[in-house]
């Protein structure tokens, strides 16, 4: 790629929807519809009581626009949400940030995952194993980032296991998600077909919003919004 090739992107369009999305998951997951869902599946009718998620830990991985509208909406109902971004830069909505390499401080604490990060090679299989295994087994974990970053297999034999209490994908290495996946089966695991951050009808009039004020800022010669650094791909 050309050096001298400035890039942006449409980052932000899709914060608002995205938000909504993450505070419905994160309150899904604490209220135990993963659980209810597959036991739906299974016709069992448990009561499944849970509360106020106020106290709770939110561990989000990845601070951008479509992590931090989430923290945005779900701080106010008194979670602690814990920001992880490269530079430890403070969040709107996260009681504190700390940089990715310090993640294993905080995998232990968290009542929920989130992950909202792109694919790069700072974060394929962020998640592994190992970091799956310091999660406690009342975890619930949000995947709206890339398959990626999480070991999806391990994932799935924890959550056989009730090791992880439930899980929301959004994102998958293939999609549409074959059939013939496992993953369909999975207990307290609900699947949504890539649909956390767009929505019905706005995106092109949200983009075009955000490359016209960009094409006055580059007329008037001013630093652009949203631009790539090509080195780190996002």
């Amino acid at each position: 790629m050309n050096d001298d090739l400035v890039l942006t992107n449409s980052s932000g369009a899709h914060a608002k929807k995205a938000g909504e999305f993450g505070l419905m998951s994160i309150l899904m997951l604490q209220n135990h519809m993963t659980k209810i869902i597959t036991n739906q599946k299974n016709k069992k009718f448990v009561s499944l009581f849970s509360n106020p998620i106020a106290g709770k830990t939110i561990v989000l991985v990845g601070t951008g626009s479509l992590g931090s509208s989430m923290a945005k909406l779900v701080s106010p109902l008194g979670a602690n949400i814990i920001g992880v971004n490269r530079k430890g830069k403070s969040v709107e909505g996260c009681s504190k940030v700390i940089t990715i390499d310090k993640i294993d401080t905080v995998l232990s604490d968290a009542d929920f995952l989130y992950l909202a990060v792109p694919e790069t090679p700072e974060t394929k299989n962020l998640i592994s194993k190992e970091r799956l295994n310091m999660l406690k087994p009342t975890c619930g974990i949000v995947n709206i980032g890339r398959q990626s970053v999480m070991d999806y297999d391990e994932l799935a034999e924890k959550l056989k296991r009730s090791e992880i209490a439930g899980a929301i994908l959004d994102v998958f290495s293939h999609e549409p998600l074959n059939k013939n996946s496992t993953l369909w089966d999975i207990p307290n695991l609900v699947i949504t077909p890539h649909v956390s951050s767009d929505d019905d009808g706005n995106y092109v009039e949200l983009t075009l919003d955000i490359f016209i004020k960009n094409l006055k800022l580059f007329i008037e010669n001013k630093d652009l919004s949203n631009q790539v650094d090509k080195k780190l791909g996002y």
